[in-house]
């Protein structure tokens, strides 16, 4: 008696996919020119937030790719459709980081026993521009309905602070000699990302051994399906997540009696429906157990 609808496809425009790109170029392009310009100007903070830039323009392009990907219907090599890409993303995502980070970290500690002036001016010219480049990015995005384009937007916005940390620092160079700023810089930025991509990565690898996304969301579902009337007990409930957002909801539902005719059974799997339509879980499988019954997988 396996029971299975497919509600609430995530209806992306293309709109969304052209902010997200647009993002993206925008934000590769840049990197290349921090990473660049992190040499020449020989500072560790630029180079830094090169990192942090390289990181976000791959956020972008995966965004970009699974966003394409994710309007694709299932198939059956891939029932459940593509959404769990972005959890592969997200994976790939941070090793690039941790290892970028440590690579900074490699050139800025170093630095901070005996610490290199760098070239405040370049510095200031490359802040002016990230500010510039990255704030343009995060307008272009903050209209974006999408989780996906507001968690973009906040890594954006988040790059538009460093720079101005940067030009800041710069600033401060320029007219003390204070070379120490520069590492002192860098090591802060790479702190701050290495926080967010452990915190991240924690996450990927729970949905990843299909740990229970919402244990909150798991106790109101089972509630709310042990309120229906017929329902005597629930067991064999399962719930994990395609990518975070997307949940799927397994459940064995044991009832109080047998039915005598169809349109009482009918009526009682419409109760359940209800009961569980309210929770916009992407997926659900429920199987009703007669009370005389035994489940086949006890």
């Amino acid at each position: 008696m396996g029971h299975h609808h497919g509600h609430h496809q995530h209806h992306h425009g293309d709109a969304s996919s052209q902010r997200i790109g647009l993002a993206f170029w925008l934000n590769l392009f840049f990197t290349i020119i921090e990473f660049i310009g992190g040499i020449l100007t020989n500072s560790t903070a630029i180079i830094a937030d090169a990192v942090h830039d390289l990181g976000d323009s791959l956020s972008l392009g995966l965004a970009w790719l699974l966003n394409k990907l994710g309007a694709k219907r299932a198939t059956t090599g891939f029932t459940y459709g593509y959404k769990r890409f972005s959890l592969l993303g997200a994976l790939i995502n941070a090793i690039v980081l941790i290892a970028g980070s440590t690579w900074v970290l490699f050139e800025a500690i170093p630095r901070l026993t005996d610490p290199v002036m760098p070239n405040t001016e370049g510095m200031i010219y490359l802040a002016i521009l990230g500010v510039v480049v990255n704030g343009y990015a995060a307008f272009k995005l903050s209209g974006g309905k999408t989780l996906n384009e507001r968690v973009l937007n906040w890594h954006l916005l988040e790059d538009v602070l460093g720079w101005v940390a940067v030009l800041i620092g710069a600033i401060v160079m320029t007219f003390v000699d204070w070379p120490i700023i520069d590492p002192l810089l860098s090591i802060a930025f790479t702190a701050f990302i290495l926080l967010n991509v452990v915190r991240n990565l924690i996450e990927t690898l729970k949905l990843f051994s299909q740990a229970n996304p919402n244990p909150k969301l798991y106790q109101d579902v089972q509630d709310a399906i042990r309120d229906v009337d017929q329902v005597a007990d629930i067991h064999h409930m399962h719930l994990w997540s395609l990518d975070g957002e997307s949940h799927v909801l397994t459940a064995h539902v044991e009832l109080k009696d047998d039915f005598n005719n169809a349109e009482h059974y009918l009526a009682v799997k419409e109760a359940i429906n209800q009961a569980v339509s309210r929770f916009e879980i992407f997926h659900t499988t429920i199987e009703l157990e007669f009370k005389s019954e035994a489940c086949r997988l006890d």
